[in-house]
């Protein structure tokens, strides 16, 4: 996005825009904290099934 069209659009719609652009930046936070956390309780339940799975083959 162009500087000229953010200042247009800023200038047009006023502080609307910054909200718009602000609750969408908070949302992407959100998923990303989101994501890293199902990442890290996947990575745990993987390493939790290869351990029963070694105690179960003795």
């Amino acid at each position: 996005m162009s500087d000229d069209l953010f200042a247009r659009l800023l200038a047009e719609s006023g502080p609307w825009v910054l909200l718009v652009f602000y609750l969408l930046y908070r949302d992407v936070q959100k998923e990303q904290a989101i994501r890293e956390i199902l990442n890290k309780n996947t990575e745990i339940l993987v390493e939790m099934t290869t351990m029963i799975r070694e105690r179960l083959t003795r």
